[in-house]
């Protein structure tokens, strides 16, 4: 009895290389019995469509045994590099008449295995007839295979694939997959979305170097030039009367085709003055004349007062530079073209780009559909975070506190509040004194222009004993980290007023502060690892700029779940935010936006997000996506054109909205000011005289994001809680089984790199290459001799990688990766316990199973843990007489080698311990050696351990 296996093709795999591909083979091995397919170089769908055979020796035994199909990666050296494996059941084969081709997701080997992908195999056994057809088939009919394998794949190409995974049980056997459906009518699976980034072409002037006009050349050159035809409403005077009342309410409607924009309402007024700008789109154009029509606002039909026909031929074309057009006043006219006795409109017409300073503020047909307090929600705007700075209060000392209650020693403790934040010291010392010592400095974030009072209160058991108010107006700045003198300030009783003190001047309670506003700190409300700003908030220190960043929002495809989507966009204080185009998925924007850099290692963050305010004002602005941008990684003065991925991580699981095509140019103005930012710390000076302590900062942090919060949020259009909350997004610093995933793999491909150095040492010892280990001895002699030239040999060893390296170097800008934060391979119950509140909501059952697994987690790592202190301590019993014949031998040893060493030249001691551990295989043993063996055998404390 026989066993086939046809490995058909793989598909998604893990890329393993520096190319972002892999060089998979497939591996089977059934009942003590391996085969391997060929190796598929630089690819991630490998196709095979390779059979092999295997022997069962018992039939009856075929339930008991299981095939396993690995995939490998083809590194080169000999061995292969897990990339999953696909484990199946002798008892879920059948007859190959009753077989199909099947898709099997792959599995991992270990728990903290990285695997990604599907295998699509077909598994069978044979009888003595089919194993006569199967071998005949497969040595008279090889082209035949060939050509029907061309004719799968060019079938495939054309039509959807539908794959049918395998169920597997928690342990054990696998169940039985249902066949996939073939032809076309099978219902395809839905398709895996892609990560990556796309590199396009647009028609924009920075590439195609057309000069358009002089404006565009040079401020929006990295947009695609939009034409637009502007209408400025400016004002009318002396318009008849409709009603019978006597007023008039007008308003005017500017109509190009099927669209047309409204001016605002002016009730009883027949000299009104709008000025409102209207902008149509050229490719919306409907129409070769444009009317401006004014009208009577009435409760059940609208009058007209008259109206101005202008043909489109006769606008003209601004050029951006230039000033703006000068209104025209037009009379008014009836429908059929005769003009109005009295009655007339000032306005002024003209072809234009999105590079006009009236474009931003202007009414768009994108948004025609949308009332006049709607469109100011739709409308471009340039944002700016507020100068914050920290507030410290240096509580030293107070003198002559008076206790509410005199026969009671008094525990005195100070409370400062600055708006909403509010501080308390520890008990003063000695205690129950009434002069106590506190020395503890308070921090605030303060966000000018600084009007709230500081509120200062002395309190014994919840009683005030006074209180200070000091405005921040008189608090010193202290920008350099001085030391500036503290001062003495007079307590206020409780519930007196600065008059009545004055009146008095008596006696008073006396605090010895210290109060200053510390400029010389950049306030953290971003993460530092993709911070976009480390200036301080005094600009007497602030750094000069070195280069400028340029970022054109194109347009975005496939959006879903949106009709109204917006763009912001941060770098440093500078928000941006683009118009909101309506009712579509393909919004195209244009807009382009500058900032000045100050630092090379920062990060421009860009999102899109649904407009929700536009009608419903109660609903928050969905979120769709963002993108990350770290401005070293990018080329001074190239240009990077690419469309974006947008994906959110939601608690059902990773969804992709869409793309987002930016440009983004970086532009260095001060390249000796750039290069010498590399070796300036990250922060300013007083974050490391003056350091602030790590729980401390978290708390401020969250202060000044509300704080910025707040003052966006007062502008208009606002920027809302929503938008700045996931533009700034602090990481949670609770546990993730996601994070903690991506984090180790992190770690295992940082050790991988180490252990490829181990394989080439290794290669070398073994003299896998004897040409390389030839030379490697040489070299080795060579800097025995020549130790003058161990570092220029290892620094110019290290100049030629990077110019080796060089060709590979990534021709795009990083960007966020689903798959190295684990979020495209991470399981619902996973992100379940992800998104959890914090303390828990969930069932105690759910809770009792991740707790469990967190053990499971925790225990290996316990066990490395103790694994790293064996070794330590192994090393310490060395010389710590713990094992009094192992320390003994040990000194011995190092006194003989002392002398050893002390007698005989270096430079021969070296050649000689290069030589033997150089030597050839035929010399070694397979045995460890002596010292790797007195090293082991060295006690440590784990037998100490219950």
């Amino acid at each position: 009895m026989k066993l086939a296996v046809e490995l058909i093709e793989a598909a998604n795999l893990l890329p393993k290389d520096s190319r972002g591909a892999s060089n998979p083979f497939v591996e089977i091995h059934f009942n003590n019995e391996s085969q391997r397919s060929q190796t598929r170089h630089i690819t991630l769908d490998p196709s095979w469509n390779e059979t092999f055979v295997f022997s069962v020796p018992d039939s009856s035994l075929l339930a008991n045994l299981t095939i396993t199909a690995s995939v490998l990666h083809d590194s080169g050296d000999g061995r292969g590099q897990f990339m999953g494996q696909v484990v199946l059941s002798g008892s879920s084969l059948g007859p190959a008449v009753s077989s199909s081709i099947q898709w099997f997701p792959l599995e991992k080997r270990f728990f903290f295995s990285r695997v990604r992908g599907e295998l699509c195999l077909r598994a069978y056994y044979l009888d003595e007839e089919d194993e006569l057809i199967l071998n005949t088939s497969l040595k008279k009919e090889p082209e035949k295979s060939k050509n029907d394998a061309e004719e799968v794949k060019t079938k495939k190409q054309k039509e959807p694939v539908t794959r049918v995974f395998q169920a597997v049980a928690a342990g054990g056997d696998k169940k039985k997959a249902a066949p996939a459906p073939s032809g076309k009518g099978g219902a395809a699976g839905p398709a895996k979305p892609d990560y990556n980034l796309i590199e396009t072409s647009p028609s924009i002037p920075a590439l195609t170097r057309e000069r358009v006009n002089s404006k565009i050349s040079s401020t929006y050159d990295l947009v695609e030039v939009m034409q637009y035809l502007f209408v400025y409403v400016v004002k009318a005077r002396d318009l008849p009367t409709k009603d019978i009342t006597g007023f008039l309410d007008p308003f005017v409607e500017v109509k190009l085709g099927n669209y047309k924009g409204i001016t605002k309402i002016l009730e009883k007024n027949n000299n009104p003055v709008w000025g409102q700008v209207f902008a149509f789109s050229q490719h919306q154009t409907q129409a070769d004349t444009l009317e401006v029509i004014v009208k009577d606002k009435d409760v059940l039909l609208d009058d007209i007062v008259g109206r101005v026909k202008v043909n489109l031929t006769d606008v003209p074309h601004r050029t951006a530079p230039d000033g703006p057009i000068a209104p025209l006043w037009r009379w008014l006219e009836y429908k059929d073209g005769t003009k109005l006795r009295h009655g007339e409109i000032n306005f002024a017409v003209w072809f234009g780009t999105q590079a006009d300073e009236a474009f931003p503020d202007a009414w768009q047909s994108d948004a025609h559909d949308v009332s006049y307090t709607g469109l100011i929600n739709t409308r471009s705007k340039v944002y700016f975070s507020p100068r914050l700075a920290y507030l410290r209060v240096s509580v030293l000392q107070a003198q002559d506190l008076v206790p509410v209650d005199k026969s009671k020693p008094p525990n005195a403790t100070l409370k400062v509040q600055y708006g909403q934040q509010s501080r308390k010291t520890r008990p003063g010392t000695p205690s129950g004194s009434v002069n106590p010592t506190w020395n503890e400095d308070l921090l605030f974030v303060a966000c000018p222009p600084f009007k709230d009072q500081l509120v200062i209160t002395v309190e014994d058991s919840g009683q005030s004993l006074g209180r200070l108010l000091v405005p921040l107006s008189s608090v010193a700045r202290n920008d350099q980290g001085k030391r500036i003198p503290p001062k003495w300030y007079n307590l206020l009783k409780p519930g007196a007023t600065i008059d009545e003190v004055k009146r008095e001047e008596r006696f008073s309670s006396k605090l010895h502060l210290k109060i200053t506003l510390d400029t010389g700190y950049h306030v953290i409300e971003e993460p530092v690892q993709y911070s976009s700003n480390f200036q301080p908030a005094s600009k007497k220190i602030q750094k000069s700029a070195i280069g400028l960043l340029e970022l054109g929002v194109l347009s975005a495809r496939n959006l879903t779940g949106t009709k109204a989507p917006y763009c912001v966009a941060r770098y440093g204080p500078k928000w941006v935010r683009t118009r909101t185009l309506l009712n579509t998925t393909t919004p195209r924007w244009n807009e382009q936006f500058t900032w000045e850099v100050f630092d090379p290692c920062t990060i421009l963050t860009v999102a899109v997000f649904e407009n929700c305010h536009i009608s419903d004002k109660g609903s928050t602005d969905k979120k769709l996506g963002k993108v990350r941008i770290r401005i070293s990684t990018l080329q001074t003065d190239k240009v990077y054109t690419h469309f974006y991925p947008l994906f959110v991580l939601q608690q059902s699981g990773l969804k992709k909205n869409g793309e987002v095509h930016l440009v983004v140019r970086f532009t260095c103005t001060a390249w000796a000011n750039m290069l010498v930012q590399y070796g300036r710390p990250l922060l300013p000076k007083m974050h490391y005289s003056q350091p602030i302590a790590i729980m401390l900062q978290d708390q401020l942090r969250s202060r000044a994001i509300a704080l910025v919060t707040e003052r966006l949020g007062s502008a208009e259009p606002p920027l809302r809680k929503e938008v700045v909350d996931y533009i700034i997004e602090v990481p949670s610093q609770m546990w993730s089984m996601r994070k903690s995933k991506a984090n180790f793999y992190r770690v295992t491909s940082i050790i991988s790199s180490l252990s490829s150095i181990g394989k080439w040492i290794n290669n070398i010892l073994q003299w896998k290459n004897p040409f390389t280990t030839l030379l490697v001895h040489v070299l080795f002699i060579t800097l025995v001799f020549f130790p003058e030239l161990i570092l220029p040999t290892v620094f110019l060893y290290l100049f030629a990688i990077g110019l080796y390296n060089y060709r590979f170097r990534p021709s795009r800008p990083l960007h966020l990766d689903p798959r190295l934060a684990q979020a495209d391979v991470a399981n619902s119950d996973e992100l379940d316990e992800e998104f959890d509140t914090f303390p828990t909501t969930k069932n105690m059952d759910l809770v009792r199973m991740r707790y469990d697994r967190l053990r499971t987690v925790w225990g290996r790592i316990q066990t490395v843990a103790g694994d790293i202190a064996t070794q330590w301590e192994r090393f310490n019993a060395l010389l710590s007489w713990r094992d009094p014949r192992a320390t003994r031998l040990f000194i011995i040893f190092s006194l003989l080698v002392a002398v050893l060493v002390y007698v005989t030249p270096f430079q021969v001691v070296a050649l000689l311990v290069g030589l033997y551990i150089l030597r050839h295989p035929k010399f070694r043993s397979k045995s460890p050696s002596p010292s790797f063996n007195f090293y082991k055998r060295l006690p440590s404390r784990s037998d100490m351990l219950l």
